[in-house]
């Protein structure tokens, strides 16, 4: 009889986490990181915004993954309007910085290319910021009765989930800058293939045309010009 109250205990406690799974989400907060992939024309400038909160760290990694050059002038500005972080011509760089309440804007500027376009990756990591206004995720405690009939309680249960979220949120991140890392390997190996065929073949004509006026000049050299004038 009390191995079947504990089944029904169980049964009642999950039911009770469908039901609360549209607002409450299960205690679980949305990750706040992200991250983007654009491709920025030549002669041109993007700017993006993000909405921060005093006490809070803003992370900005970034990469060009394809263009002539691979690479971007960046700036970072506070909601004040002044210039933090500002990187000219580099390929890739990462900055953090205490944040404030207001709009902080980054750019990336192509302005100085005229020919070449570029594939800009970045990616935002956001710490410290709290979550959204909502239901308060430990509220589905005064729905919960009798919990001293499980073996394991739901604070433990939710703590492991929570943290197999953040390491699974951890390992899409590290996959995310790896296959950034591996597209602009791939467009540098494409880029220096096409320069050594372009090379190669170039090389090949200048050995041919010069390879013909030697020939040219040695039989010029040996020429008869006795018979001819007989």
């Amino acid at each position: 009889c009390g191995a079947g109250m504990d089944v029904l205990a169980v049964l009642a406690l999950l039911s009770l986490c469908v039901s609360m799974r549209v607002q409450f989400a299960c205690a679980f907060s949305q990750s706040l990181d992200s991250d983007f992939t654009f491709t920025l024309p030549a002669g041109r400038k993007e700017c993006f915004y993000q909405t921060m909160k005093k006490d809070a760290s803003l992370e900005i990694e970034y990469q060009v993954l394809d263009g002539a050059g691979l690479d971007v002038d960046f700036y970072l500005s506070s909601p004040a309007g002044n210039v933090l972080v500002r990187d000219h011509r580099k390929s890739d760089g990462v900055h953090t910085v205490e944040a404030e309440d207001g709009d902080y804007m980054f750019c990336f500027d192509n302005t100085f290319s005229s020919v070449s376009e570029k594939i800009v990756f970045f990616e935002l990591i956001l710490d410290n910021m709290e979550a959204e206004e909502g239901p308060d995720p430990e509220d589905w405690k005064e729905y919960v009765h009798g919990t001293d009939l499980l073996d394991m309680k739901l604070e433990d249960i939710m703590e492991t989930i929570n943290s197999v979220k953040a390491r699974l949120g951890k390992s899409v991140q590290i996959q995310t800058l790896l296959r950034a890392f591996e597209a602009r390997d791939r467009n540098l190996q494409e880029s220096n293939y096409e320069r050594v065929n372009l090379w190669s073949c170039t090389n090949l004509l200048v050995m041919v045309l010069v390879s013909g006026v030697q020939v040219y000049l040695l039989r010029s050299l040996f020429d008869d010009k006795r018979r001819s004038r007989t």
